[in-house]
Parts: structure tokens; C-alpha cells; sequence
């Protein structure tokens, strides 16, 4: 039966009047089921006795009796004015582990790890079964992403812009100000996005980033990884050659590969992608993914005699780029050349369909919450992304559209994103110095130009691995690069580590150096020795 409840959880209890069980039993065990299961969380209110017996059609008695029974064993414990609530700390453990994140035992029963363990590998191979070789793919892909599940960033964790940069204030205000004057969009919207988020867009990427576009050719997404599923899904068929830069960025390679894509390794070098060795590979790819301004993760900008190289192959092959330009907003020194998308334009005219697909995205430059992004495309393909887009997920959601477009067009993203490249700026250097201190002879940390991460160089014949491992279990997260690469043969000689930094202040910073050198030392010495 189902209950609704108004001042508590909403349960599903099933009582069966013909059970020779009496029903404050039933009542009881289907309460302490759902606690145990992680479907009633630790500090989760439970309805009161009153309006769950109304909706079980029972006696409240009943339900008092079955209340008494889980407070007296420990499951539930109740104030005045707070209503009855579940323990934060059971007496049993959860029957999943903590796979429902509960969180709340202190103690672990003997053998309850290894009993986890067991139960997802049975879930992994029941799920594998199931699954369409499409759908195993993208599972076995998604599973190198865990889910963060909202816990505070630590050092040196990628991906992580300035959280405590971001103006809450003056984007509330513009919030409350689109509600208050009705300019939210509650209906259907538009498949490409809103019109005037659109337009600000398109006026941003062509001053900022020397893009030739208009408003039609913009595409609102929920950040990179929705664009660059929508575009593969489109250009793409099973068994489709792309080159992808080695090493590069899983997110991407995740995508391809779900779609049924075989990935071409391409070497990077300091002037980026090497498009002559791609072209050798695989001169009939269907698709080359690329990031040109600032290579994940090696952080080389593709020079100009590459991105002209990387151009005209794909106009010769019939070939599509996908151009990714996560965070070419953060140059420290120099301004960035012009995007590949802008670069084609120029050159092309008229002559000749585009084949750049343009990706941005807000997640690095504001913050991941919003997932909000965008695509470029074609004017050939306007339509079919449109029809696609409204096919799969009919729009995107319109609330935040709007208060991003005044947002843009009042120029308060640009001030934004001046304000916080200063702050990386002196945050990469704090970093720079913390290592030069701490770190010399564990790791070579290499200055970047552009970007939110650095990579740093170990010592011959460390083990990247191993040293991330022990970072991980002092506190601090960092990359192995080997994790990066695809082809053994593009493997630096070096082993190497990329450390995230935006989103740390400066006292956090030098602390997860401090921990960082611990953890280093632990690897390095007994080698040493």
C-alpha cells in the first residue's frame, strides 16, 4: 500500500491481513527493512504514528506498538518536536554496505568488505549479461568516473575550478530578479536553448575566442561530455576510426567508444597533436578529437602549421574536429590563438562545408553545479542537431538560461573570468614554490601557461601508480599520466603526475604539498634504499 506521507518519509509498506502475523509486526518489519536497506536514511523523519496509520488503514496502536519496538532495539529514536527519527548509527548494518552513501556504522561486521566486494562483482557480471555490447561499453566506460556525490573537493583533485570565486550573491540576485519579473521560461523551450542565452554566446565566443558563428549555429548543453555525445551519436557509426591525442582525456575516449568508435592514437609533442603521424595511422578517420589550446593533459597549445596540417586533412578526408576548448579562457601569458572553428572560417569562406564542431563549456569557468555548455556547428547540420536534440531530450532547462544570458550580456562573465585568472595565476605559483620547497627531487613540477592543472615529473623508475596510491592515502589526490595514455609507445619517458589546483586557496595548497611530499617519500625511499 502506498503512503504519502506529509510530515515524513514516503514508504512503501505492504501489510497482508490474512498473514497469521500480527500487522504491528508487519508494520515493524517493513519500517526496519527500509532502515536497514538505506531507503530510510540516518536522521530521515518517519511519519507520525497518526497520519501512517490513517494511510495503512490501520489502528494507530498499531503503528505505536511497531514505533516502540524499533526505538527500543535501537533503530529509531524520538524528541519532542522532532517526530520519530532514523538512528544515525544502527545497531545491524545496512544491507547494502553503505552502497545508499548512509555512512552511519562505525564498526564493520568481520568479512562485510570482502562480502561488498562479492555482491558488485555479481551485480557486474548479472549487469553484463543484460546489457547490449553498446550499453557494456559505455558502463565499463562511465565506471573511470566516480561519482563525487557532493563530498568537498580535497588537493590536488582535477576538474575543480574556484568554487569560493563564484559571485553567489550577484547571481541570486539576477535569479530572483528573472523570477520576479516573469522572465523564465516554465513551458517547452526551444531544443537549441534560449534565444537570447544564444545570442550572448555567440557574442562572447566571437570576441573571446575569434569564432565566426551566429546565434542559429549555438547549441545550450549540459556541459561537455552531453555536446560531445550528441555530435559523435550524429557523425558517427560502429567501427568509425577517430583519432584522439595519446595522452588525452577519458571523458572523450568514453564517449567515442560508446557509440562503437575505434579510437587512433595520435602522439602529442610540445606543439600539440601530430597530425602527419594521425594522417599515416589513419588517413580515412571519420573524426579527430582535439584539444588545441591547452592539451589535456600535457598542456601544449597546437601550433599554427599543425592547426592549418589538422584543417586540411579533414577537409581532403571528408572528415570531421571535434574541437574542444574547455579552458583557453585561462592564459596566463599571451592572448590564445584563434579557435579552430574561427581559424577554418577565415580561411575557407565560402568554399566548401565546415567540418569544426566547436565545444565550450561554463563547468571551468563558473562552476560544474550549473551544467551548462555549448556547441558550435556547421550550418549544414543546424537542423539535424536540432531535430536530435528534440528527439532525445526534447530541451535543455530553461531556468538557469536565462539568468546565464544577463549574466553574459550585462559583462559580468567577463569580469568573472579576468578576476579569476588572476587569482590561478597566484595560485599555480603558490603552488610552483610550495613544490620547489617541499618537493625538490620527489617531483619536477612544469609551469603552465594556460589551464587549471600542472603536470609534475618523478624520478626514473618510479611508479606513477603507486606514488597516486600513496598520495591517496594521505589525503591528497592526484593523476597518474600513464592513466592518460592508450598506446605504450606514447608513454613518456618519465613517469609523471597532473595536480588540479583552481580550486584550492593557498593554505590548502601548501598543506596538500606537505602530505603530497610524505606520500612521495614513501614510495621513493624504500627504492632508494
Amino acid at each position: 500500500m502506498r503512503k504519502r506521507a506529509a510530515d515524513g518519509a514516503d514508504l512503501l509498506l505492504r501489510l497482508d491481513a490474512s498473514s497469521p502475523q500480527p500487522l504491528y509486526a508487519q508494520v515493524y518489519d517493513g519500517l526496519r527493512e527500509a532502515i536497514l536497506s538505506g531507503r530510510l536514511r540516518g536522521g530521515e523523519r518517519l511519519p507520525s504514528t497518526r497520519v501512517l496509520a490513517a494511510d495503512l488503514g490501520v489502528s494507530r496502536n498499531t503503528v505505536v506498538l511497531a514505533y516502540e519496538r524499533l526505538r527500543v532495539e535501537g533503530y529509531v529514536a524520538g524528541r519532542r518536536g522532532g517526530g520519530t527519527r532514523v538512528r544515525p548509527v544502527l545497531p545491524d548494518p545496512p544491507l547494502g554496505a553503505n552502497a545508499f552513501g548512509t555512512g552511519s556504522l562505525d564498526v564493520k561486521p568481520p568479512g562485510a568488505a570482502q562480502a561488498g566486494a562479492a555482491r558488485r562483482d555479481r551485480s557486474a557480471c548479472l549487469a553484463d549479461a543484460l546489457l547490449s555490447g553498446r550499453g557494456a561499453a559505455l558502463a565499463a566506460s562511465g565506471a573511470r568516473f566516480p561519482v563525487r556525490g557532493g563530498a568537498p573537493p580535497v588537493p590536488f583533485q582535477l576538474g575543480v575550478p574556484a568554487l569560493d570565486a563564484f559571485p553567489a550573491r550577484l547571481w541570486g540576485r539576477l535569479t530572483a530578479r528573472r523570477w520576479r519579473r516573469g522572465g523564465v521560461v516554465l513551458g517547452d523551450g526551444d531544443p537549441a536553448g534560449e534565444p537570447e542565452l544564444r545570442e550572448a554566446i555567440a557574442a562572447y565566443v566571437t570576441n573571446a575566442r575569434g569564432a565566426r558563428c551566429t546565434p542559429d549555429q549555438v547549441f545550450v548543453v549540459s556541459g561537455m561530455q552531453q555536446g560531445a555525445d550528441l555530435a559523435v551519436r550524429l557523425l558517427l557509426d560502429p567501427g568509425d576510426e577517430v583519432w584522439v591525442e595519446d595522452p588525452g582525456y577519458p571523458g572523450a575516449h568514453a564517449t567515442l567508444r560508446a557509440v562503437g568508435a575505434r579510437l587512433v592514437p595520435v602522439p602529442v609533442d610540445d606543439d600539440g597533436v601530430d597530425v602527419a603521424t594521425g594522417e599515416r595511422a589513419a588517413p580515412n578517420a571519420r573524426m579527430a578529437y582535439v584539444t588545441p589550446s591547452n592539451q589535456f593533459p600535457l598542456g601544449a597549445v597546437l601550433s599554427a602549421a599543425r592547426r592549418l596540417a589538422l584543417l586540411d586533412w579533414a577537409h581532403r578526408a571528408g572528415a570531421w574536429i571535434l574541437e574542444d576548448d574547455y579552458d583557453s579562457e585561462f592564459r596566463f601569458a599571451g592572448r590564445p590563438l584563434v579557435c579552430l572553428q574561427g581559424l577554418e572560417a577565415e580561411r575557407n569562406g565560402a568554399t566548401g562545408p565546415a567540418r569544426v564542431i566547436y565545444i565550450g563549456t561554463f563547468s571551468k569557468t563558473l562552476v560544474p553545479g550549473l551544467r551548462l555548455g555549448y556547441l558550435i556547428v556547421p550550418d549544414a547540420l543546424v537542423d539535424a542537431f536540432r531535430a536530435a536534440r528534440a528527439a532525445i531530450d526534447r530541451h535543455p532547462p530553461t531556468p538557469l538560461q536565462g539568468v546565464l544570458a544577463d549574466f553574459i550580456g550585462e559583462g559580468h562573465y567577463a569580469r568573472h573570468v579576468r578576476r579569476v585568472r588572476t587569482l590561478y595565476a597566484e595560485r599555480q605559483a603558490t603552488l610552483l614554490a610550495a613544490a620547489e620547497t617541499e618537493l625538490s627531487g620527489l617531483l619536477d613540477l612544469a609551469p603552465a601557461a594556460t589551464g587549471l592543472h600542472v603536470v609534475g615529473w618523478l624520478p626514473e623508475g618510479i611508479d606513477a601508480v603507486a606514488a597516486e596510491a600513496a598520495a591517496a592515502a594521505e589525503g591528497v589526490r592526484v593523476y597518474a599520466l600513464s592513466r592518460y595514455t592508450l598506446a605504450a609507445a606514447h608513454r613518456p619517458a618519465r613517469e609523471g603526475l597532473v595536480l588540479g589546483y583552481a580550486g584550492f586557496d593557498d593554505a590548502a595548497i601548501r598543506a596538500g604539498v606537505a602530505r603530497l611530499r610524505r606520500a612521495l617519500e614513501s614510495v621513493i625511499a624504500p627504492m632508494a634504499g
